[in-house]
């Protein structure tokens, strides 16, 4: 059975934003390395995705 990994385009789509972007997040490690190359399991970015607090700034007034 061959297994899917996302590359860092991919994450990138993913999340919605630019590779670049993608290069000032902290990554979860990576399910599989080839080489030099990461990749992610869909499930693994989902899960990290979802427990990342939110893109910050102020608090809202009350």
């Amino acid at each position: 059975m061959t297994r899917h990994y996302l590359s860092l385009t991919q994450v990138a789509q993913q999340l919605g934003i630019s590779k670049s972007a993608l290069a000032g997040y902290k990554l979860p490690p990576p399910d599989a390395t080839i080489g030099t190359i990461r990749g992610w399991e869909p499930h693994t970015i989902e899960a990290w995705d979802s427990q990342r607090p939110g893109h910050g700034g102020r608090p809202r007034k009350r």
